[in-house]
């Protein structure tokens, strides 16, 4: 083992030798003899990486000294104070603590020392303990982007994605306007937010964060109040292009996905509600943490009624709702809404439809088909004959309606606007 003359120097005073020294060769036989006297009390010299346990002298912001063993002063200043986690702040004399060597002797003969290392390494155990047991963590938002939030757990930054967010932090932005999205995100810069780590890559330190974890577990029990077909009383929280989400119970979240608001089509459920509004829906899927709801099973089905009111070859007026390359929306009232397809139009071979139809225009229409149970009817321009088959108008009806309904909002597959597919909750009784 070899000590640098600072250090035997420094050592030498603290232990009262002479430093009065007249020549090198004298210099290294006291060194010898030294050094061999600290194994003998088995008193090792720190080496760079070591970690050691020191007692604080002096600490202010700037610098902190600690007492190694009673034989060595080491220094932790400047980035390697780690004053970001609580047990390296606010520390006092007398305090025990421990540093890792970065340095065995600076300008000064001291050990150069830092908290950082000491606790990122800390930090990274917790972490992996974390993911073990599945455990929650706290960490700060220090920044956002589009995607999500840049997320620090003691000076170690990991992502926690939008798609990871609990429901009263997601950013529902009508029309998916990206920058009032960002807006959103970049104001829970400086929060606290609890999460669970649902990825941790040591090599490539990469840390993914869930919020909507945590939200989950604790939503579950009061979850399991609630079954299929259960009635709840609800208040709009949000409305996006898809459907709006309902808050219930005990801070359970829903979501009525347009095709469940009405019986009749709609554009945007923005037309008929407004954040606030109170709603009664009824639980038509439960999937994990996910609450499906529908407003319009509340409601009378007008389509019961529709075959005694509207006939085969029946000649109506309706008002163009919508003008759509493979046809027209119509309504024959507030509650029955038909397809007119292209084909059965009467165009001529040139013409565009755009050209010749307007939205809010009232114009006659045939009825060509009609089918109660699957919510359709299908029309033709009313005083012209179709060489199309009546079948046509129906399945493209299906095809593109389907088409309307599955559009993904802007942010990414959290939020698909499709219909959930009905799911059948296992009740406790069931267990």
């Amino acid at each position: 083992m070899t000590i640098g003359l600072r250090t035997f120097f420094l050592l030498s005073k603290r232990i009262g030798l002479n430093n009065n020294m007249e020549d090198k060769n004298q210099k290294d036989e006291v060194t010898q003899e030294f050094v061999e006297l600290l194994e003998k009390d088995n008193i090792r010299i720190p080496q760079v990486g070591d970690i050691v346990k020191g007692t604080v002298v002096t600490a202010s912001k700037a610098e902190v000294k600690l007492d190694i063993d009673g034989v060595l002063m080491g220094i932790v200043r400047g980035p390697e104070l780690y004053n970001e986690v609580p047990e390296f702040a606010d520390l006092k004399p007398g305090d025990q603590i421990e540093a890792a060597v970065i340095d065995a002797e600076n300008e000064n003969g001291e050990l150069e020392l830092s908290f950082r290392l000491v606790g990122q390494e800390k930090a990274w155990n917790n972490l992996r303990q974390a993911l073990k047991d599945k455990a929650t963590v706290k960490v700060k938002i220090v920044d956002a982007n589009k995607g999500g939030l840049i997320s620090r757990y003691q000076q170690i930054d990991g992502f926690l994605p939008v798609s990871q967010l609990a429901p009263e932090n997601y950013p529902r932005i009508a029309g998916g306007d990206k920058s009032r999205i960002l807006e959103k995100l970049k104001s829970f810069v400086g929060q606290e937010f609890e999460v669970t780590i649902i990825t941790l890559n040591e090599e490539d330190n990469k840390i993914i964060f869930s919020e909507k974890d945590v939200w989950n577990k604790k939503q579950r029990p009061a979850l399991d109040k609630y079954q299929i077909g259960s009635v709840v009383d609800g208040r709009i929280t949000a409305i996006t292009n898809f459907g709006v989400f309902v808050s219930f119970g005990e801070n359970i979240e829903g979501l009525i996905h347009i095709s469940e608001l009405a019986w009749q089509r709609i554009d945007s459920p923005s037309e008929m509600y407004k954040a606030g509004d109170k709603i009664k829906a009824e639980i038509i899927s439960i999937d994990g943490a996910k609450v499906f709801l529908s407003a319009k099973k509340l409601l009378r089905d007008p389509w019961l009624e529709a075959s005694a009111k509207y006939k085969a070859g029946q000649i109506v007026s309706g008002t163009i709702l919508k003008i759509n390359p493979f046809g027209l929306f119509v309504k024959l009232d507030e509650e029955i809404h038909g397809l007119a397809h292209i084909s059965q139009l009467n165009l001529e071979s040139g013409k565009k439809i755009n050209d010749l139809f307007q939205s809010d225009e009232v114009r006659q229409f045939e009825v060509v088909s009609i089918s109660p149970s699957e919510h359709r009817l299908g029309l033709k321009l009313a005083g012209g004959e179709s060489l199309a088959p009546v079948e046509k108008p129906v399945a493209a009806e299906a095809s593109e309606l389907k088409s309307e309904m599955n559009k993904e909002d802007e942010l990414g597959q959290e939020e698909k606007a499709e219909k959930p597919a009905p799911k059948t909750k296992t009740t406790k009784k069931d267990k």
